[in-house]
């Protein structure tokens, strides 16, 4: 197991029980994909299109807001 791999998983062990199992589900879906490439589940891609489309817009958050974010997710 890869260093950055152990310290995430050390930061995951301090999150509240419903967010450990988000991320245990996530590794799962990752892992069962063995050597092929991330599919993003269906129900994410809405999301994860309207970020890409931000990102080509260069529609950042600001360092305060990513701070603020941060600070509620208790990282």
């Amino acid at each position: 197991m890869t260093k950055v791999l152990e310290d995430a998983i050390e930061k995951v062990r301090k999150l509240p029980e419903d967010r450990q199992a988000y991320v245990a589900e996530l590794l799962e879906q990752i892992a069962a994909a063995g050597g092929d490439p991330f599919i993003v589940p269906e129900a994410h891609r809405a999301a994860v299109l309207e970020g890409l489309g931000q990102a080509e817009r260069g529609e950042f958050a600001s360092d305060e807001e990513m701070a603020d974010l941060w600070t509620k997710s208790g990282l």
